[in-house]
């Protein structure tokens, strides 16, 4: 190294011989004071790049390389930031701290801290996966005019701080862009129930389920279970796996078929034999794919009324649901 070829010239100017005049001497550490310091931090600069290039020292390089959302539901969703960090230095380095933040159109939805998230091997290189949740309560009761069923914007801004050997601590921010939904849940009505053999022992009908997708993106139905009651009564249940397309804003028709015993149930059901209007429920939930992932979205309907409709009857509006 040259550091050796430096040293005398930091000790003559440090020293105080040399056959000057004091006064001389002072006068020049005077005017010169500035300039030496400088000399020195310049001296230290050059030897910490010296043995920077003798040992390999440099520093490392990150890049979101991803970012999965595994879980998502009307209530929250999970991401996962997939962050790869390359170390080049011949010692492994420690990442002290993982500073994070999502916001929407400027505003922030959550942000946090990770201390103490691992070491990168030597000449080596590691995905450091982030976990982040979104709790939906939270971000439409601080912005309102975030609806649900809507889709928004978001960008993720990392900052990773790394303790790098003769570099010192350093900073690598990160940021990447994408979109998340806010989901809404289907809405479901019996449009109607059309029997095709009665008896008191058993009773066969059809089951027209309609399913209406407020979302701003399509729905793929794979499963649908439900379970539905006349009055007190459940008289069907089921899971059936079918596939569908639930287009944004629209809406679909299953025929569902079922059997149930008259004589095992009360006043609702002879009700609805009798022509007579019959309050139903009904509740379940489908499984759908979406843009974002797989997600199972609950169904439900108190409430609604129904009656009878035969197979020689004309779709009319008194046989259908309300």
């Amino acid at each position: 190294m040259s550091s050796s070829s430096e040293n005398p010239t930091v000790t003559e100017r440090g020293g105080g011989g040399g056959g000057k005049d004091r006064r001389e001497d002072d006068g020049e550490k005077k005017e010169g004071g500035g300039g030496f310091i400088e000399k020195v931090k310049d001296f230290i600069h050059d030897i910490g790049e010296k043995i920077e290039e003798a040992v390999g020292f440099g520093k490392p390089t990150a890049d979101v390389s991803g970012i999965h959302i595994p879980h998502i539901s009307l209530h929250r969703a999970d991401l996962v930031v997939d962050v790869l960090i390359k170390n080049p230095n011949p010692v492994p380095i420690p990442l002290v701290d993982i500073d994070y933040l999502i916001e929407s159109d400027g505003r922030k939805l959550v942000s946090g801290l990770i201390p103490d998230a691992g070491t990168i091997h030597a000449h080596g290189e590691e995905t450091v996966k982030i976990p982040i949740s979104l709790i939906y309560d939270d971000i439409k009761s601080t912005y309102n005019d975030i609806k649900p069923g809507s889709i928004i914007p978001y960008l993720v801004r990392v900052i990773l701080l790394i303790d790098v050997p003769i570099i010192g601590r350093i900073k690598l921010p990160l940021e990447k862009s994408g979109e998340i939904p806010i989901p809404y849940k289907p809405d479901v009505d019996v449009e109607k129930i059309k029997f095709h053999r009665f008896s008191f022992e058993e009773t066969t009908a059809t089951l027209h389920l309609k399913l209406e997708n407020k979302n701003d993106f399509d729905l793929g139905l794979n499963m649908l279970e439900y379970e539905m009651w006349l009055g007190d009564d459940s008289v069907a249940s089921a899971e059936l796996t079918e596939s569908a397309t639930i287009e944004k804003q629209g809406i679909t028709t299953m025929q569902v078929p079922f059997s149930f015993r008259p004589k095992d149930f009360g006043s609702a059901v002879w009700d609805m034999i009798r022509g007579r209007v019959t309050g139903y429920t009904i509740k379940g939930k489908i499984d759908v794919d979406t843009p974002f992932g797989n997600m199972k979205l609950p169904i439900s309907k108190e409430g609604g009324t129904t009656r009878i409709k035969k197979d020689d009857d004309d779709d009319d509006e008194n046989h259908k649901t309300k």
